[in-house]
């Protein structure tokens, strides 16, 4: 696997949160080692990573739940004070919902521990909340409750939300529908940083990323013009047991567990090349490189490993 580690720029001055040089050390692990960057006002922003990358320990100090071992975090170029918690709304992956409450009475449960709030009827008609407010949070669908739990990341009209894996276990449409309400705050002025397992979801969602591994941002950027910078314009797909066993892989092939892969900006040439050693073509695929082909490139695994 070829080394994907890239020095970092530092981050714009105008960021609206910036993380410089953040660690977090636990007796024997490295969770977090020196990550910086930055989130400009109005971007939507998306960690991504493995399991035990450290994306979720970072998330949790520019929240301020988690102590930094060094670095630093800064919020509109000042350290984290006060006023920071007024400032941000946070969508964890798993929020506790009080027991025998409705969605109207939670909203206004959590709207009770901010001094300023958004306005309620806007935030019921953003979230789609109308014909639920008087239903019990035990009997919401999965889509329904990560909407109420994403009003109630809103309910103090944040500048910063946090989403942390927030379609995680939806069905496709759920998630679509998801999707159109972060566009649709995101649309709104606010800020917001993402960490999810769905590359279709980053992809969409993104103006950018960063990919993290064993506590390193190990490439950050526009997250089609990461692809373009690591792949051809196409990909040629085709099963492991299609490839001759006796023809070795040329330099631009990439032999994973179930396919093998040609990197080829002339997909004819490759073609004819699979023609000559007589490979199988009956399986074969062409598809345009995606985010997943760049996270598996450089770090060896997909996203929900």
């Amino acid at each position: 696997m070829q080394s994907a580690v890239q020095t970092q720029p530092a981050a714009a001055a105008a960021s609206l949160i910036e993380a410089r040089e953040l660690a977090k050390h636990f007796p024997g692990v490295k969770a977090v080692d020196g990550i910086s960057f930055g989130v400009r006002p109005g971007q939507c922003f998306g960690l991504l990573g493995p399991n035990g990358a450290g994306k979720t320990t970072t998330l949790e100090m520019l929240e301020g739940i988690q102590t930094p071992t060094s670095g630093q975090i800064l919020f509109r170029g000042q350290p984290l004070g006060a006023a920071f918690r007024e400032a941000i709304g946070i969508q964890f992956q798993a929020t506790a919902l009080q027991d025998f409450q409705t969605v109207g009475e939670s909203l206004a449960m959590f709207a009770r521990l901010y001094r300023r709030t958004a306005d309620r009827d806007e935030l019921i008609r953003l979230c789609n909340l109308s014909e639920i407010l008087d239903r019990d949070t035990r009997k919401l669908s999965g889509g329904q409750r990560q909407r109420l739990l994403l009003a109630i990341a809103l309910v103090n009209d944040p500048q910063l939300v946090f989403l942390d894996e927030p379609t995680t276990g939806l069905d496709p449409q759920s998630r679509r529908n998801f999707w159109s309400l972060v566009e649709t705050v995101r649309a709104r002025g606010k800020t917001i940083l993402l960490t999810t397992h769905y590359m279709e979801e980053a992809e969409r969602l993104c103006d950018e990323i960063a990919i993290v591994d064993h506590g390193h941002i190990i490439t950050q950027g526009v997250p089609r013009t990461l692809v373009r910078e690591h792949f051809p314009p196409a990909v040629v797909r085709l099963p492991a047991d299609a490839w001759p066993a006796d023809e070795p892989l040329p330099d631009y092939a990439r032999r994973g567990e179930h396919e093998i892969e040609l990197h080829t900006g002339e997909v004819q040439v490759g073609l004819e090349h699979l023609e000559r050693i007589g490979a199988g073509l009956t399986a074969l695929r062409v598809e345009t490189p995606s985010l997943e082909d760049l996270f598996l490139k450089l770090t060896g695994h997909s996203l929900r490993a």
